[in-house]
Order: structure tokens, then C-alpha cells, then sequence
């Protein structure tokens, strides 16, 4: 039933994208903002509180509900699947995005390409070269790939519908409360995705590595992760940029100064080339995924 839920979610994704800022980040806003109000006084074990009233009701009753439905109305249960699928995975949330910057770079029309990738990352882009559109437009797609693909779907396989709210609330705390403007409360969501996105982290990593250039990725991966300001994003890029033989990272144009970065990766500079290769390691890590959970699925249905 997984295999089955998780292919109709990303057809319903692909066929009518949902609204998600309308949908899903408004609500999730107001009820963050409630939170805030009550528990931000700067204690740890408050920001503990605010986290776990945030999360916890919805997994739970999501959880209680799957267990109900899978014993008593499967059809309901695939249902229940496809739904909590199609509201915590954004396949279209990155890729309409970067395919437009893609489509922009091949036809030279580097202002567009720089308006499209200014909209996509909420901050301006007019001094960028093509070469630096496509690198940030790589970055950018292989952590979001991980963010709203790889990552639910895996909190799915593991623990159902809950599991990927899990994740998908967890990261929304995360990115909604930084340390930096909320103190503690923002430190414990930091800490708590970092838990909850370790080992799907570094599968998405092993995963791009598998599809690409091996030993590429591992190199990249064990030599250069750690140098990324964001270790966590680091294992993404670098695994990436290795399995794809392309360099990310350097310094980039950020608004009327030039920003250093470190240097991820092995190869030549990124260019419209080398996004057209990022969509397909997507591709094709999609399908691997895909391909685990069938030979699972034939594995337990012939050990039966």
C-alpha cells in the first residue's frame, strides 16, 4: 500500500499542485505565531513545551487514526496515505522553479534567469552570472529535493502518514523559529529536526551517490561536508555536486559584495548542462526509492 499511496500522491502532485502557502503555510503560521505568544520567555524547557504542543497532537491523532483505518477500512487508509502524502511532500514546490531557471539559461535570457531564481530564494539575484544562477539553482535544488521529497517519503515508509507530518511540521518549527530572533525557543527546534533529519539526511546523500558517481560523491562527501557553514546542507551538496562532477559552492556576487564560499565538488563550474543532469539524479533517486519499496513489497508478499 506504500508503494501504491506514494505514486498516487506524486501523479495528484504533478496533475493539481497544491496551494501550499494558502493551504498549508498560513495555518501553520497563525498556529507558530500562537505558540511564540504563550512561550517565548527565553526558558529551555518552555521552548521544549511550545515544540512538543506544536507537534505532537496532530502526529499522535494522525497515528492513532492510521493504526484505525489500516485494521478496519483499508480503501480509507489509502486514502488517509495519499492525502498526508499530497499535503507534506512539494515536488512542484522546487521543480517549477528550477525548471523555469533552466529554461531561462538555454535561451539566454540571463535577466529573466535572475528574476527566477530572485522570486525562488526571496532575495535579489541581479548581479549574478549565469554560471552562479546555475550553481546557487543546483544547491538549492538538491537540498530541496531532500526537504520536500526524499525525506517525507521516508518518514512515510517508516512510520506511515504520522511520519511524514512528523518531519514536515518539524521542519516548518525549524525554519520558522530560528535561534537567532527567538532564542530558546528556536535552539530546541533546531535541535529536534536535527535529530529527526540525521539518518534521512544522510540516505538521501548515500542515494545521490548511487545514482551518480560513486566514488565521486563519497569523496566529496568525506573531504569537503564539513566545510559547508550548514554541515547538514554540506552532506546534500557535497554528495551531490561529487555524484554529478560538478563544482558548487565558491564565491558568488551577494548584492554590491562578492561572498566567499567554500568550494563542494569535483569537475567543471555548473551551467545549464549540469542542471539538466541535477534534474535527473533527482529522477533517478525518485525511482530508486521506488524501486526499494516494490522489491520490498515482492520480498514480504512471496515470504508470506
Amino acid at each position: 500500500m506504500a508503494l501504491l499511496s506514494i505514486v498516487l500522491a506524486l501523479v495528484l502532485e504533478q496533475l493539481k499542485p497544491l496551494p501550499q502557502e494558502r493551504l498549508v503555510l498560513a495555518p501553520l503560521t497563525g498556529y507558530a505565531q500562537f505558540l511564540e505568544e504563550r512561550f517565548n520567555d527565553g526558558d529551555e524547557h518552555h521552548g521544549m513545551a511550545a515544540w512538543m504542543i506544536g507537534m505532537l497532537p496532530g502526529v499522535l491523532a494522525l497515528l492513532a487514526l492510521q493504526w484505525l483505518l489500516a485494521a478496519t477500512q483499508p480503501l480509507l487508509a489509502l486514502f488517509l496515505n495519499v492525502g498526508a502524502l499530497y499535503l507534506t511532500m512539494g515536488f512542484r514546490q522546487f521543480s517549477h522553479n528550477f525548471t523555469g531557471i533552466h529554461l531561462a539559461l538555454r535561451m539566454g535570457e540571463l535577466d529573466r534567469a535572475r528574476t527566477l531564481l530572485g522570486q525562488w530564494r526571496g532575495q535579489s539575484a541581479e548581479r549574478l552570472s549565469s554560471n552562479e544562477i546555475a550553481r546557487l539553482s543546483i544547491e538549492d535544488a538538491l537540498v530541496a529535493s531532500h526537504r520536500h521529497v526524499f525525506a517525507p517519503l521516508f518518514w512515510f515508509v517508516l512510520a506511515g502518514p504520522a511520519g511524514a507530518l512528523l518531519y514536515r511540521l518539524a521542519w516548518f518549527f525549524r525554519t520558522r523559529w530560528r535561534p537567532t530572533e527567538l532564542g530558546a525557543l528556536g535552539r530546541f527546534a533546531e535541535r529536534a529536526f536535527a535529530v529527526i533529519d540525521w539518518l534521512p539526511l544522510r540516505v538521501s546523500g548515500a542515494a545521490f551517490a548511487v545514482v551518480g558517481d560513486f566514488e565521486g560523491a563519497v569523496f566529496c562527501w568525506r573531504t569537503q561536508a564539513a566545510r559547508w557553514p550548514d554541515p547538514a546542507s554540506g552532506i546534500l551538496l557535497a554528495s551531490g555536486a561529487g555524484a554529478l562532477g560538478v563544482r558548487l559552492g565558491l564565491p558568488i556576487h551577494d548584492g554590491g559584495e562578492v561572498r566567499e564560499r567554500p568550494e563542494l565538488g569535483l569537475g567543471d563550474d555548473a551551467d545549464a548542462d549540469f542542471m539538466q543532469s541535477t534534474i535527473g539524479l533527482v529522477w533517478r533517486t525518485l525511482v530508486l526509492c521506488l524501486l526499494l519499496l516494490a522489491l520490498f513489497w515482492v520480498a514480504s508478499w512471496v515470504g508470506r
